[in-house]
């Protein structure tokens, strides 16, 4: 069955939120109430998660720059596989044949792999229903990156808070200028990822520090399911890795533990990641126990 050329394109949703803040489980329960009446909707749910580099790609780019600590892991913009998402989402959208890629995280003791071909799922193929949405989500979907100035006058002001400011527990501070405008640079390239998107669910934790329990609770989970995954101490390690890019330096932003790109660039998608489009995005603020607390539309 031949479906590229008839029909409209699929809608595609985004979902934004921190490590553990219950992005799966959300969009899971909207792609199962998509496909029931009255909708009848046909949906697949991708994550960001399932472009990461294979292991060994992994490998080679932290070897690349063995001395910037915030790409020795999966998890920031850089360790992602652009080209592949591109692909599939160009795919979606043009109602052809796709193969959804996979990505297994408890593979070579929780450090992950991308998993082989033949095991990626096969959507709009022959004697197949058309997707008709496409959920898509991410920890930094929708972000944008900073300009040359904004990115200097942030760090200046992280470093400057971590000398004088001891109330101040955030991580921008604590890494180079360079370091993070290598990150900084890459998200240029995740724009072609967030300009697909037709809506986006902003997941915004009430307090940032959550993500430290909410991760743990996954990895335990994880290790206890699969047999392996992060250990606690490789946790607080992957976290401390990219929790500068959520918040971009108000007050609430200063006493954040870690994940320094929460702190970079939470406080921008908080007021709209479409440009100044109005009405396409909606803010959830969830509070320990991921109960909604806040409900915006922006």
């Amino acid at each position: 069955m031949d479906i590229s050329d008839n029909g409209p394109a699929p809608f595609f949703l985004g979902v934004n939120g921190v490590q553990g803040i219950g992005k799966t489980s959300l969009v899971s329960a909207i792609a199962r109430l998509l496909k029931q009446s009255p909708y009848n909707l046909h949906t697949v749910v991708l994550s960001i998660d399932d472009f990461y580099l294979s292991h060994n790609d992994q490998l080679q780019l932290a070897a690349v720059h063995p001395s910037n600590p915030l790409i020795q892991h999966r998890g920031q913009p850089s360790t992602h596989d652009l080209h592949l998402a591109a692909s599939v989402l160009s795919s979606l959208r043009a109602r052809r044949e796709t193969r959804i890629p996979g990505y297994d995280k408890s593979a070579f003791e929780g450090q992950g792999d991308r998993i082989e071909q033949d095991r990626w799922a096969v959507v709009n193929g022959e004697r197949q229903w058309p997707i008709d949405v496409v959920i898509l989500e991410g920890w930094c979907l929708g972000f944008r990156a900073l300009n040359d100035g904004q990115l200097t006058a942030f760090w200046e002001e992280a470093v400057k808070a971590r000398d004088y400011d001891p109330g101040y527990r955030g991580r921008l501070g604590y890494n180079r200028l360079e370091d993070v405008g290598l990150v900084n640079k890459a998200l240029n390239n995740y724009d072609a990822i967030t300009d697909q998107l037709d809506a986006l669910i902003h997941l915004d934790a009430e307090d940032p520090l959550h993500v430290y329990e909410w991760r743990l609770e996954q990895e335990a989970s994880l290790r206890q399911t699969r047999g392996s995954g992060m250990t606690d101490a490789e946790v607080f390690d992957f976290i401390n890795g990219c929790l500068f890019a959520f918040a971009c330096f108000e007050r609430e932003v200063l006493i954040m533990a870690d994940y320094p790109s929460y702190e970079l660039y939470t406080k921008q998608l908080r007021l709209g990641a479409f440009d100044g489009k109005k009405g396409k995005q909606l803010r959830l603020v969830l509070g320990r126990d991921r109960g909604v607390k806040q409900v915006t539309q922006v």
